[in-house]
């Protein structure tokens, strides 16, 4: 079922209708606004009746029975990686492999690609902005392997400092791991560029793109990228099911993750030869339903076309920056606007954040407050915690408004 959407004209209030639970009142009288999309996002009408449908008519199990619900099945799952490999412009489905989410992807590069191929001494760069899903993986193989973690820097405006990259890759190293776009500071990075200095030395790459796959086109051929991971719940997906795209003459180099049913093409009591690529990374059910949902997540997206979508994301931020800049006692993170997602994280003097958000959801206006899972860029920035809102494809200019007028309310309240 296609999106009710016009392909060219971006119009939010009708997307807006697919999403059944924007027409919520979080109380009697106070109608939802959410800004919580970094988080998880809505979803829209078309995946939640795809799952439905699916539970509805064909569930079964996939790759083993030859009946048919079964057929059905496993037709419907491969064909929804077919259509994702579509979406991010791989050259084959069997380079996209289904996992539970992007912190189980990069889970699954560091067990299997960081075993093999990462030693004693070896230089990993990573970045002072990365989620904990793409520092704790590292670290724990750091601890075991003895490796060597560098950092590029954050820049107080919120970016990469690439003239510390550039001497961070003198030291060689056999991996630079990074995001995409930063879930607190909303700062796009140039991960192109990021990637081609990394090959110009010799070093793998793994790109965490959990906040930028949802909000803009990304192509992996284009990027040039080893591994990219992203998941299916941030871009109007179901929950349990992420994906990661890795290059195909790696994967096939690499051991399987986990073990156990699917990943396996001959078992005998002492030995096992594992399947081909991408089954060899798939041990026991998968989330079919849910890659189904994400299939339909897609082809939501792409009918109102990434491009539109980046356009509304851009007018909205730039928006609410303007307007979260005039209130006093506010400090915004993570300009300039240029090189920003739809994310505007800030503390409000005085007030905590959880207070904010508190608040703030008194008048029906879900943001999110904490570390955002990132807590040593909170600490370089020297604050606890933040309030954060982040803004998607169904959010609208007066939201931004109603976002302001509440801040104010907690300005009152404070006496801040």
């Amino acid at each position: 079922m296609s999106a009710t959407v016009p392909a060219i004209t971006y119009n939010v209030d009708l997307v807006r209708q697919d999403f059944p639970i924007l027409a919520r009142e979080v109380r009697p009288g106070v109608p939802l606004v959410y800004l919580d999309s970094t988080a998880t996002s809505q979803k829209p009408r078309q995946v939640i009746e795809a799952v439905t449908r699916y539970y509805s008519q064909s569930n079964a199990n996939i790759h083993r029975g030859i009946h048919t619900l079964a057929e059905e099945a496993t037709a419907q799952y491969e064909l929804a990686r077919a259509n994702i490999a579509n979406f991010l412009g791989a050259q084959t489905p069997r380079q996209v492999i289904f996992t539970r989410n992007t912190t189980e992807s990069i889970n699954l590069v560091a067990q299997t690609w960081g075993r093999t191929n990462l030693h004693r001494g070896d230089v990993v760069i990573l970045t002072e902005m990365e989620h904990h899903s793409n520092l704790v993986p590292w670290q724990m193989l750091a601890t075991e392997f003895d490796l060597k973690l560098e950092f590029i820097t954050v820049t107080p405006d919120g970016l990469l400092d690439l003239d510390e990259y550039q001497r961070l890759l003198s030291l060689t190293p056999k991996l630079v791991a990074f995001t995409h776009v930063s879930n607190v500071l909303g700062t796009i990075n140039p991960a192109k560029d990021i990637i081609k200095m990394a090959h110009d030395v010799g070093a793998i790459t793994m790109l965490d793109a959990a906040q930028s796959v949802p909000h803009y086109k990304v192509d992996v051929q284009d990027l040039d990228v080893d591994f990219m991971a992203f998941s299916g719940h941030k871009m109007c997906g179901p929950t349990g099911i992420g994906v990661l795209y890795g290059r195909k003459s790696i994967l096939e180099s690499i051991p399987p993750f986990l073990g156990g049913g699917d990943m396996i093409k001959r078992v005998k009591l002492r030995s096992f030869v594992p399947n081909e690529i991408p089954h060899k990374f798939e041990a026991g059910t998968p989330a079919i339903g849910e890659a189904i949902g994400l299939s339909a997540a897609v082809a939501y997206l792409q009918n109102i076309s990434m491009e539109a979508i980046t356009a509304h994301e851009k007018e909205i931020i730039h928006y609410a920056l303007e307007r979260l800049e005039e209130i006093p006692g506010i400090a915004v993170f993570g300009r300039p606007a240029a090189h920003k997602c739809g994310v505007a994280s800030f503390i409000l003097q005085g007030v905590h954040a959880h207070d904010v958000s508190q608040v703030l959801d008194r008048d029906g206006i879900a943001v999110r407050a904490g570390h955002h899972c990132a807590m040593p860029l909170h600490e370089k920035f020297q604050v606890p915690a933040t309030v954060r809102a982040s803004f998607y494809l169904y959010n609208k200019i007066d939201e931004v408004d109603r976002l302001v007028d509440g801040i104010y309310k907690v300005k009152t309240l404070f006496k801040s």
